[in-house]
């Protein structure tokens, strides 16, 4: 894996290349590639893994969700977070997240899990892991993901104004340290996960972030999968 070799919007190459050469980021690449050479499979594939910072330029964020670990099973994992391709089965915590949508903001549920048009409108969808093994959940928590992305939201809170930050769940949570909350607007609600008992149902975040959206004069999300 070397960013050279993939897609990556050119304001996030531009904004994360002292990232890029750190010597931690050569620990990251150099664990992936044991990894494939040990005979195992990793997801999302490559081309896809640094498929939030191809969807959606630096300079265009206007709402961050974190997620924690990409999907691990086959077809899953398209390097956004919470989504999946079309086609492929709508994972339980999405599903608690459309749920949350149609009483919020009146959506329709839709037939399909791919998060691409939230993208491409300005929302920044990443896991603070860019990778994990096959059906390993967790396996890539420890090999420097965390210090690239906990750079990428440190570079989003410095050098952008007026973001809005979606933080579900106490991983995503414990990322708020992260932000200057004097420039920068934090939204916290449980896990859509099932196992947090529908304590995410009733967050309204969707209808709160299209509500400062537009007290700052910039077109709401549409959440309405196409």
């Amino acid at each position: 894996m070397d960013p050279a070799d993939v897609h990556i919007e050119p304001s996030w190459r531009k904004a994360l290349s002292e990232e890029f050469e750190k010597p931690y980021f050569k620990i990251i690449k150099d664990k992936l590639l044991a990894d494939k050479k040990a005979g195992y499979t990793i997801y999302p594939p490559g081309q896809l893994m640094f498929n939030a910072f191809a969807r959606t330029p630096f300079d265009k964020v206007r709402v961050v969700i974190l997620g924690q670990d990409p999907y691990h099973n086959p077809g899953e994992a398209m390097g956004l977070c919470f989504s999946v391709p079309k086609g492929t089965r709508i994972p339980p915590s999405l599903k608690n997240v459309f749920k949350e949508q149609v009483t919020d903001v009146q959506i329709t549920i839709p037939d399909h899990g791919d998060l691409t048009s939230w993208a491409t409108q300005g929302v920044f969808l990443m896991n603070a892991m860019l990778t994990v093994r096959h059906k390993s959940p967790g396996s890539h928590k420890s090999i420097g993901w965390q210090t690239f992305t906990d750079a990428v939201i440190k570079k989003l809170s410095d050098e952008r104004e007026n973001l809005i930050f979606l933080l579900w769940g106490r991983f995503a949570q414990s990322k708020s340290v992260l932000i200057n909350q004097m420039k920068h607007h934090v939204l916290k609600a449980a896990h859509p996960s099932p196992l947090a008992r529908n304590a995410f149902s009733g967050c309204k975040h969707f209808s709160i972030t299209n509500k400062l959206l537009t007290k700052m004069n910039s077109d709401p999300i549409d959440w309405q999968l196409p």
